[in-house]
């Protein structure tokens, strides 16, 4: 090869290489800054609801990441471990976060070469009248026998590798591994927020059919003191102390008693089976574990201790997930910008040919190519610029929903705290209602023993207590949800690490 060639292509090789690394550090599009979302100074402000209903909350510390354990009711804490072994919405969210991994390994591998091999062995025959053979109509009459001879089919013997590098001079490889790498938080965070959606379904629902349970319960107990009531008025009529209205009255009650059983007992059962679909089972196979709850008795919750405002949102799954989202369409501008821009590929391939097995890694059968390729953009009809602006109005969208998702985040933690409150209030006043009931049953009793009271009297106060007992059982049932809704509110997501919850997936 002359000297000067050498020089030359020395030369464009230098060339190259000094211009990817000036152009190294060269990345278009607009750089993501991190949004810290609005919070308030304190848990007093930014509320909607009564003053009445701000309650003082705990900001030293947070509640505890396993927050349902705070019950404890190891029935809830089993049910709770098998919904995040087994469930199917927990599942669907992981594969989407190890979808967004693979993705993410997919996409960084445009940063470095890609380099393949290839061998092969073909029988071929060439044309006699084809274009490598016009070269012999020069030579003569010795034409035809040229053509004949080279066009005897004959085996090729090949083998090589190649080799192809698109250098990232404007950043595009390097804004797609950044959009990868927040689609990757993004699905990580929702992920988290599945896991604390079903655990927060699992807990809700079963204090709900733990209530419903002991309303049917109760229920039960009043509809056999009511028949009991029953009995002692219709001998009553019988013997003409009472008029037949009274009894008609008492019936009457008894059936809309006895009526609101069976819609108890569906209910019940429907709780039962939302219990078993989050935990990925059968309608039905519940049944034993979650027998019924006459007797049970509820740990009420602990103490709010909610932590710094600033903290919660960002503690947040689903505002981390429109945070990393708002990352991830920032820099997939810088993708679209990069393209308007020319590309440089650099290639290369060296194999081994010949028509001869014997002679096929003889140095002679070498062939081989390098140089680099220029893809200059040139005229589109606008495609490129229109995904630009694409890009642009996709990362507005994301910005506004992140900001929608900070809103109804701090929406839901005033609506939690509110109804916690609440239900905390109207427990004392319940809770002062049945020690009152209670006291006035013990007094009937008391005269009932006595003879100063006759039975009906006893089972009308009995009555009476077992009402109290409803609305109380109830109101429980309320605080336990609420309590609930905040963690849910404020993020507080279980401490399960994202790679095992993937890795047995």
């Amino acid at each position: 090869m002359p000297e000067n060639v050498k020089l030359r292509r020395l030369s464009l090789i230098v060339g190259l290489a000094a211009l990817s690394a000036s152009l190294a550090g060269c990345t278009v599009g607009p750089d993501f800054v991190s949004a810290t979302p609005d919070a308030p100074q304190d848990w007093a402000s930014w509320r909607s609801g009564d003053p009445s209903l701000v309650a003082a909350a705990n900001t030293d510390a947070v509640m505890p990441a396993n927050w349902w354990t705070s019950f404890k009711d190891p029935v809830l804490d089993t049910l709770v471990d098998e919904a995040l072994a087994a469930s199917p919405d927990l599942e669907t969210a992981a594969l989407h976060f190890a979808q967004a991994r693979v993705q993410r390994l997919g996409t960084a591998s445009a940063a470095v070469p890609q380099v393949g091999a290839s061998a092969d062995i073909s029988r071929q025959r060439q044309s006699e009248y084809g274009a490598g053979t016009r070269l012999f109509n020069a030579i003569g009459p010795n034409r035809d026998a040229l053509a004949k001879l080279l066009s005897q089919p004959f085996t090729l013997f090949r083998g090589g590798f190649d080799a192809s590098w698109e250098l990232d001079l404007w950043g595009k490889v390097r804004r797609s591994i950044e959009a990868a790498d927040a689609s990757v938080a993004q699905q990580g965070a929702l992920l988290d927020q599945a896991r604390l959606s079903v655990v927060s379904e699992v807990a809700s629902t079963y204090f709900d059919l733990r209530t419903s349970q002991r309303d049917i319960a109760l229920l039960r107990e009043d509809i056999a003191l009511l028949r009991d009531r029953i009995s002692l008025v219709r001998a009553r009529v019988e013997g003409g102390v009472d008029a037949h209205g009274d009894l008609d009255r008492e019936d009457a009650a008894l059936q809309g008693m006895e009526a609101r059983l069976p819609a108890l007992l569906a209910q019940e059962a429907a709780q039962a089976n939302a219990i078993a679909l989050l935990l990925g089972k059968m309608p039905g196979s519940l049944k034993e574990s979650l027998a019924s709850g006459e007797g049970h008795t509820f740990q009420l919750p602990p103490d709010l201790s909610l932590g710094l405002p600033s903290e919660v949102a960002l503690r947040r799954p689903d505002v981390r997930a429109a945070q990393a989202g708002l990352h991830a369409a920032t820099a997939r501008i810088g993708v679209a910008v990069a393209d308007l821009y020319p590309s440089i590929r650099l290639g290369g391939g060296f194999g081994l040919e010949s028509y001869r097995s014997a002679n096929l890694f003889d140095w002679a059968s070498r062939n081989w190519s390098f140089g680099p390729s220029l893809d200059l953009p040139l005229f589109d009809g606008g495609q490129r610029r229109s995904v630009v602006k694409l890009r642009k109005l996709e990362q507005r969208e994301a910005a506004v929903s992140f900001q929608r998702t900070v809103l109804k985040s701090w929406q839901e933690i005033d609506d939690a705290l509110n109804r916690s409150a609440a239900a905390h209030q109207q427990h004392d006043s319940l809770l002062r209602k049945l020690e009152r009931m209670q006291s006035t049953f013990d007094i009937a009793q008391a005269s009932y023993d006595s003879g100063a009271i006759n039975y009906l009297g006893l089972i009308d106060a009995k009555r009476s207590l077992i009402q109290a007992r409803k609305e109380l059982s109830d109101n429980e049932g309320l605080l336990l949800a609420s309590y609930v809704a905040v963690n849910k509110a404020i993020g507080n997501t279980p401490e399960i690490p994202v790679a095992s919850a993937v890795a047995h997936r």
